[in-house]
């Protein structure tokens, strides 16, 4: 078992007297009674008593609990939900041939990778043994190519996160093909995945993702306006949209997220040079068309845009942003409170939300002392 001598006998012994004694402090015994009797020995610690142990310490050491006894063996094997392997720094891949396999009730799996380590005989071997897998983290796998997707989208259909950025071997073709089966998906992380996040492939994602409620294209310049529109269309429960570096999207997109996805909550637009004035009147006139929807569906009236990223959008005007920022009171552009983000916009300097106003105005008008 991997890390089976980085923790002594003599050291899991002590844990265990020590678990002990704190857990009979109560009754003045050393054992500790349970529903099957009293704990005296390692085998004795209930499954459930142990799963929860276990949430408290890191997975290299769940790991080496694993090889304690047969009996702990099987629990973790077949308890354990979670599991990151991002400590390991080398053999990651050998690492998830070895024990995926055993771990066959993981619902959440993270090996983001500083290193690229991670190959496709990895992937396929997840998505052979973990068909319960909800949550996938496998950023920065530069090695990996188009079978890892056409595997995950036949073994993992039940993904709910999937995060890919920085992959960006992987095809539109791929991702497409992964978004016709993994029907669940609320949150996808594409961030620099330059070949796959295309128009084709958002034209997938908008047709058969339709629980979606975050995705992420950074610096995805493949993206066009064609795919934000139709994934507006498809995904009406969108709140977080990341396009910044989406440098061939216009404000058709915008309009689009603004009209079709009234949960929209953080928008980034960074970079993304074609964005005028027409997208950001569109943003504050979607305030009253979701206030009157809200209105019939029960929504809250302080629902509504709360980050939004227009830095180095150069072409806008005083005027439109502040017409923005004022229709969402969540907008802030206040010290320590930045959410309106205008960073390399010179001409937006006199925008600020409701709050600085009302701060600028009580200190211009407090007494100030003599001198």
């Amino acid at each position: 078992m991997v890390g089976k001598d980085s923790l002594r006998a003599e050291d899991l012994n002590l844990c265990f007297e020590k678990l002990m004694m704190v857990a009979g402090s109560g009754n003045g015994e050393k054992g500790v009674n349970s529903k099957v009797g009293v704990i005296t020995e390692w085998k004795d610690i209930p499954v459930e008593l142990l799963m929860q142990i276990l949430s408290l310490v890191d997975d290299q050491t769940v790991i080496t609990a694993s090889g304690v006894c047969r009996g702990w063996r099987d629990a973790i094997y077949f308890g354990l939900a979670r599991l990151s392997l991002s400590w390991c720094s080398k053999s990651m891949n050998n690492l998830v041939l070895s024990l995926v396999p055993k771990f066959v009730k993981l619902q959440t799996l993270i090996l983001r990778q500083d290193k690229p380590q991670l190959e496709d005989n990895a992937v396929e071997t997840i998505a052979k043994c973990c068909h319960e897998l909800q949550i996938l983290d496998l950023s920065k796998s530069f090695k990996l190519t188009d079978h890892s997707l056409y595997e995950l989208a036949l073994g993992c259909r039940d993904l709910t996160k999937l995060n890919i950025s920085g992959c960006s071997a992987f095809s539109d073709n791929a991702l497409a093909y992964l978004a016709s089966f993994c029907r669940k998906l609320k949150v996808l992380n594409l961030c620099g995945c330059v070949r796959a996040a295309s128009d084709t492939a958002l034209q997938a994602i908008g047709q058969y993702c339709n629980q979606l409620q975050s995705l992420n294209l950074g610096w995805c310049d493949n993206v066009g306006d064609v795919g934000v529109t139709t994934l507006a269309y498809g995904c009406p429960d969108l709140r977080i949209v990341d396009l910044c570096g989406c440098v061939r999207i216009t404000d058709d997109s915008v309009i689009a997220l603004a009209t079709r996805c009234p949960h929209l909550r953080s928008l980034g637009l960074y970079y993304c040079k074609n964005i005028t004035d027409r997208a950001m009147y569109s943003l504050a006139h979607s305030k009253v068309n979701n206030r009157m929807w809200g209105s019939v569906k029960g929504g809250n009236d302080e629902d509504g845009l709360r980050t939004l990223n227009i830095s180095q959008c150069t072409a806008l005007t005083p005027s439109a942003v502040q017409a923005v920022c004022d229709s969402f009171p969540s907008l802030h552009t206040c010290s320590g409170r930045h959410s309106l983000i205008m960073s390399g916009c010179l001409n937006l300097t006199s925008v600020h939300c409701a709050c600085a106003v009302h701060a600028h105005r009580a200190f211009t008008t407090f007494p100030h002392p003599a001198h």
